[in-house]
Parts: C-alpha cells; structure tokens; sequence
C-alpha cells in the first residue's frame, strides 16, 4: 500500500468527520448508531447495534420514492454507516495486533522494515502494516560437527572428528549481522581445531592429551567468534574422534598396547610397593624400638656395675684376700647355678660320678604336665 493511498484515505475520513459535525445538519441529535435523541448515556446493546449497522450497509443504496415508481440505485451509503464500518475496522485493526512470544522465544521487532527492538516473553501489540516480528529460539541447542586429515606437531597425520553445541544468544546479530551464522561457527571449528591440533604431538592428540585439546579448541572457538558477532553462543565442545589413517593404524595400535601394558606393570609395581613398604617400614620401627631399649638396658647395667665396683674398691683395698676369694665363690655359684648336671666326686677313687639330674627333672615336669591335662 503506498504512502498517496494513505494520505488520501485519511483526508477522505477527515472531511467525513467534519461534515458529521456541522452545524444544521442535525448531527447533534444523532449518534454513530443512528439513534435519535438518545438520552440514554451511552451506546445501545451490542446485539441491536449490530443489527442496525448490517440493516443500514444493506439497505443504505437502494431507496423508492413513491408509488410509482423510479428508484435509485447505486447511492452512497449513508454516513452512519460508513462511521460505524470505520469504527469496526479500527476495533479489527487493534486486536488483531496483538501477539505472544513463548517463554524460550524473543521477538525481535521491525518497523517499516527496519530494526526497532528486541521484546522478552509474554503478550505483545503492534500497529500492523507498520511494525512486524519474527519470533527466534534461543533454547533450542543445535549441533554440527567438523572432520578431517590434520597435521600434527610431530609431523605425523591424523584423522580427527569434532563436534559443537551452539544455540542462539543475541537474537539481533543473528538475523540481520551474518548471511549465514551456521556456516561461519562451523569454519570458525575448523579453523580452531586445525590451529589446536597443529601444536600437539601425535600421543597426545590419540590417548591422554583429548580433553586438553577438546578446552584449548573452545577457547580458541570463543575467541575466533566474538569479532563476527554472529549472535550464537558455543555451550560445549565433544572430541569424538582421534585416529591415525589406516597404512598405519596397526603400528599406531601396537604402540597404543605396550603403553598399556607399561601402565599396567607400573600400576602392578605400585601396587607391590604399597603392601611391602608399609610392612618394611613397620619392621624397621620396631627394630629401632628394640635397639632404643637395649641402648637404655645395657647403658642401666654399666651404670650399675660401675656403681658396684665403686663399692667394692674400699673394701678390696682395705682386705684384698678376703674379698678376691669372696668374688671367685660368687662368680662361681653363678656359673653352676646355671648348670643342670650334678658331678659327685667319690673317695679313694679316680671316677666321679654323674647324676642326670636335668633329664630326671624334665621328665617329671612332663608328666605332671600330662596329668594335670587330664
């Protein structure tokens, strides 16, 4: 519709107005309903003024005059009904601008075409043929991948799967900055992976290095997108995939398999460590608690015989016959007491003796033993 039908329209409402309301015409005595004298405050029923408008529209252009006669067809509708039609269309125009955005969805409105503002959820109204909206997801999470023959650090190949998990964050930038946001996140990937993947080795990439290369690629994903303003948000980045190319896939797979078993015996031996070092390490405690103890018993025992000799000095010096033979007898009830055997020396003779008095006594204590289990 062009702005001289617009213009016309409105200079054609205005003269209608105006002549509704001039003086003489007996337009104070009606109302937009085609009441009379209405005294009573305010518009009749819905239901009859419905009626009313659709008679007048229906009837307004074919009038008889007379018996005889001649009729007029095709005259202009009558002015209260041309006034109720507008007020029913401008009632039309309003609620039919009303519209809602969902609760996961912003509306990103257009007026004449160009952007005017970006509205949150809830119930909404527009002037229609002015202002239009278009209604954009922002929960919904979207995904694409990226793949390839990479080259690593080492100068080894490497097949390589990536994928990416975006959804939309500034509704703006992503309908009217970029031609198609989709594609630049999906280079950008590419782009941020071979960056990634070019300054790590081979190992790396295939067995422990993944989640180091899966955070530096979205940090470097993140990054690359911020100056294309494309209005998309990355929410994750998955490693799926990491192998070399199959002429050497075999090899590759050895390699990955004595790293296996590598670990696997170090865990072994660490695992040996933790039960024998704890045990070594209890033993060797207990040992220089045992020495601790002798250390104190023999350092106790010289402090005593040390004290003892002290003792016995003035009485050696005084009688040292005396005391030497008393120190020889004793010396010797030590030793013998000590022994099990009994040597009984026999007069006028040259045989002695010999009593097994240590077996008798054993064997008496083992049958009391056995008597008393009884």
């Amino acid at each position: 519709m062009s702005d001289n039908y617009r213009l016309a329209t409105f200079k054609f409402n205005w003269r209608v107005f105006m002549a509704w309301n001039e003086p003489g015409n007996g337009s104070k005595d009606k109302d937009p309903w085609g009441n009379r004298n209405n005294q009573g405050g305010g518009p009749p029923d819905l239901e009859e003024m419905i009626k009313k408008i659709w008679k007048q529209i229906s009837s307004g252009g074919n009038k008889k005059r007379g018996n005889g006669g001649s009729s007029t067809v095709g005259s202009p509708m009558s002015k209260s009904g041309f006034y109720a039609m507008a007020i029913i269309a401008v009632i039309a125009y309003g609620v039919t601008g009303f519209y809602t955005i969902n609760e996961k969805e912003r509306g990103v409105v257009l007026r004449f075409g160009a952007y005017s503002e970006t509205v949150g959820s809830g119930l909404h109204w527009r002037p229609r043929f002015i202002d239009q909206y278009i209604k954009v997801d922002i929960n919904t999470i979207e995904s694409t991948s990226v793949d390839g023959m990479m080259l690593t650090k080492d100068e080894n190949i490497v097949i390589v799967r990536l994928g990416v998990q975006y959804r939309i964050g500034n509704p703006e930038d992503y309908l009217f900055n970029m031609t198609s946001p989709e594609d630049t996140i999906t280079q950008a990937a590419e782009s941020a992976l071979r960056e990634v993947v070019g300054n790590a080795i081979m190992d790396d990439i295939i067995t422990t290095g993944r989640d180091t290369i899966r955070q530096d690629t979205l940090e470097l994903l993140e990054k690359t997108m911020e100056p294309y303003q494309t209005g998309l948000v990355v929410t994750q980045v998955t490693f799926q995939e990491a192998v070399p190319p199959s002429q050497v896939k075999a090899a590759f797979d050895d390699a990955i398999k004595a790293r296996e078993d590598e670990e696997k015996y170090i865990n072994t031996a660490h695992s040996y460590q933790n039960q024998v070092v704890p045990v070594a390490e209890g033993s060797a405690a207990r040992q220089l608690e045992v020495a601790k103890a002798y250390e104190q018993s023999a350092i106790a025992k010289a402090r005593g015989d040390v004290a003892k000799f002290e003792k016995l000095l003035p009485e050696y010096l005084a009688a040292p016959e005396v005391t030497r033979k008393r120190l020889y007898l004793e010396t010797m009830e030590k030793v013998y007491g000590r022994v099990n055997k009994v040597l009984i020396d026999v007069d006028g003779g040259n045989n002695m003796m010999y009593l097994p008095l240590d077996q008798l006594i054993n064997k008496r204590q083992n049958s009391d033993d056995s008597s008393n289990n009884r």
